[in-house]
């Protein structure tokens, strides 16, 4: 148990694997072509500052966040390098990107327009990527529409709104079948080159996600956009691991307050979905969804304790769950349960919890991170 986490619940952060990952990207993508680092939704659960002060290390000098709110608390903690917002953001709120010098992404001449007038007020310059839309379908201009490139032109012209690059994103690079990945690619260069020919400087191109670091070199550009690699988990069942060597950057670890001894017939947790069958041993964790320990696990989730399974017995409750540690050997209060991890024999991947939950694992990494404290390794 870890004084540190004030609670007998944590997620252990492993920096060491992190910068691990890191280096691991770099090696692949080769020299020339720059990294943003990925740190929205808190780093993937993992704290955002501590993720960036390992990738800054490395010589990341620009990092990529979700929201206006998450450049205002990464500012508030001393982040002062470049930080991209790769969500679109309102114009209500421009003035907030001008205040915390953030660097947005638009697809419209308005939104731009509103940015660069703030910016004029405030006697700043912004510097903003475009979206290009090249069949993910969420945000960006799409780049077989013909008036898409009279909107960039448009965009280039303002005073205070100065382009910096241009952004898109892949929506099946994660796939074993790459043809409609390698088509977004070709839309991505033709629109470029487009604008190019328009007289207009794209800056920085960046596409690159994850599976597309691994697998789709072309599309490396000037700068890649690494995210659920970093943080150890490969992007999906599809994609070719031995692109890359990375390793696992959390744990979720729980020490057993409570131990009873109960007869057969005896129900556990919500819904009696669990009675025993014999006498059994019940340890309490004080782990529980609102944690991030996905409630669909209850009846199929297991945890490692002193080298050995132990099922979740029952449903798993807001704070807490139950295992059944009837044939774990030793077993005492305070004995430390791993929820998410390795004991080095014994291993629950995030992969592991996604694949018994019908999720991905960036969402398990994420619903981690969230209340538990962290403990930085």
């Amino acid at each position: 148990m870890h004084r540190e986490a004030m609670r007998p619940a944590w997620a252990e952060i492993s920096l060491p694997n992190l910068d691990y990952n890191i280096k691991s990207i770099r090696a692949k993508i080769g020299p020339g072509k720059e990294i943003i680092g990925i740190i929205k939704a808190d780093g993937y659960g993992h704290g955002a500052c501590e993720a960036a002060s390992v990738l800054r290390a490395n010589g990341v000098k620009t990092f990529g966040v979700a929201t206006v709110h998450e450049v205002a608390a990464l500012r508030g903690k001393g982040i002062r390098e470049d930080i991209i917002l790769l969500g679109l953001t309102p114009d209500m709120y421009a003035d907030a990107i001008v205040e915390y010098d953030a660097l947005p992404v638009v697809c419209s001449y308005q939104n731009a327009l509103s940015i660069s007038n703030e910016a004029k007020k405030a006697g700043k310059t912004v510097y903003g990527f475009v979206a290009a839309d090249t069949g993910m379908g969420r945000i960006g201009l799409p780049t077989d529409d013909p008036a898409s490139a009279s909107e960039v032109k448009k965009i280039s012209n303002l005073p205070n709104f100065k382009i910096k690059g241009l952004f898109s994103h892949f929506a099946t690079s994660d796939a074993k079948d790459k043809s409609y990945a390698t088509a977004q690619n070709a839309r991505f260069k033709a629109f470029d080159e487009a604008l190019s020919a328009d007289g207009i400087d794209t800056g920085i191109r960046t596409f690159a996600n994850s599976a597309a670091i691994m697998e789709i070199p072309s599309s490396h550009y000037d700068a890649v956009r690494p995210g659920i690699i970093l943080y150890g988990c490969y992007p999906s069942d599809e994609v070719d691991k031995s692109q890359i060597s990375i390793k696992p950057v959390m744990s979720v670890k729980a020490s057993i307050v409570q131990l009873k001894k109960v007869p057969p017939g005896t129900s556990i947790s919500y819904g009696r979905k669990f009675i025993t069958s014999r006498e059994s041993l019940i340890a309490t964790l004080t782990l529980g969804y609102a944690d991030g320990y996905p409630r669909p696990g209850s009846g199929q989730a297991k945890v490692v304790v002193n080298g050995a399974f132990a099922p979740v017995a029952g449903t798993i409750c807001m704070d807490y769950c139950m295992i059944d540690v009837t044939d774990v050997p030793g077993v005492k209060t305070g004995d430390e349960a791993i929820v998410m991890g390795s004991d080095g024999k014994n291993t629950i991947s995030a992969d592991d919890l996604a694949r018994m939950t019908g999720t991905i694992n960036y969402e398990i990494l994420c619903a981690f991170g969230q209340r538990l404290p962290k403990v930085y390794i």
